[in-house]
Order: C-alpha cells, then structure tokens, then sequence
C-alpha cells in the first residue's frame, strides 16, 4: 500500500441564462430512454455506475467505484442525503431493439452544497460514449438545479480525464481551481 494524491479539477458552471438542451426525439429513435429519478431505479443507476466507472481512472480515486456493492451503497448514501435533489438524476437505458429489456447505460446525480448544484457522479458506459448522452445527463441535471432554484453547479474531475473536461468546457464549465484527492493504491 502506498499513498498517492491525484490532481482534480473543481469546474463550475453558472447557471443564471444558461439554457440546457437536449433531443429527446432522437434519442427515442436511437433506442435510448431517459428516466427522472424514482427510489424504484437505485439498483439501475449502481448498474449503469458501475459499469462506466469500474475500469476508469475513478475508480482509483474512489475504489467503491470498482465494486458493485460499492456502486449501490454510494447511490443509497447518496439519494437518502437531505441536500439530494431528485430533479437534477437521472437514469439513461437502451434497448438494442424494440420490446427488448433496457439496459442502464448512463447516470448522473446531483446534491446541493452551499447552494450550489453539485454533480456527484456522470458516467457512461463506455460503449455507449461519443454519442452526446453525457452532455444529455449533464443538462438534464443542470434543469433540474435550476428548477430548485440554485443558479450555479459545480463539479470536480481528475485532470486525467481529458475527454470529460472537454465536454464540460464545451457546455460552459470553467475551471475555478485544482484539488488533490488522497489515495492509497496497492502495488
């Protein structure tokens, strides 16, 4: 065991005129549903975690990332906190074709913190990445901030993760600081 910190980026967005887009028709056709939060999905979003976490680099800075148990206790902490805003989580599921079985491909979740949105987890499977889903959660979870009245979000990423800073440059994120997150690592 050897302890190593790892360089992250707190990244906020300020919501007062910005303008959350999605193509929810489009999406329909592509065989993907986008599901509000309900208690009933917890499991789904630990799945849908999970997977697009476990081989990641996250998973190192937060090993319950790597573990399903891990997944599904994270996103009971998470949902049962009083600071948990529902309208900003959401469960993306696909079917590879008409009556299958959805399968959780894609979550994000959202707290607030001091008045502010804070985004807890946004991940996506990865083969279903490169297809504008994350950008889809991401706004969906920024509308949902803004229903409840907060006007600014954050969130934080390892510097490492250069394809998430970009799509969250893209929308509008600036970068407001570096953190270091602590780690024991074995080997």
């Amino acid at each position: 065991m050897g302890m190593t910190y790892f360089r992250r980026y707190r990244m906020e967005l300020d919501l007062r005129g910005f303008r959350a887009r999605w193509d929810h028709e489009s999406l329909t056709d592509a065989g993907y549903q986008l599901i509000g939060f309900d208690e009933g999905l917890v499991r789904e979003h630990a799945q849908a975690k999970y997977h697009s976490f476990f081989r990641e680099i996250d998973a190192d800075v937060f090993p319950c990332l790597g573990r399903r148990d891990g997944c599904l206790r994270l996103m009971r902490e998470i949902t049962s906190r009083a600071s948990f805003v529902p309208g900003s989580t959401w469960l993306l599921r696909y079917r590879d074709r008409p009556g299958g079985r959805g399968m959780p491909v894609g979550t994000v979740q959202g707290l607030e913190q001091d008045g502010w949105g804070a985004i807890q987890n946004l991940g996506v499977t990865p083969e279903h990445r490169g297809r504008g889903l994350g950008r889809l959660l991401l706004n969906r979870a920024a509308a949902g901030f803004q229903a409840a009245g907060l006007d600014k979000m954050h969130l934080e990423v390892t510097t490492a993760n250069t394809g998430a800073i970009r799509l969250y440059e893209q929308i509008g994120f600036r970068r407001a600081k570096v953190v270091y997150k602590a780690c024991e690592i074995v080997g």
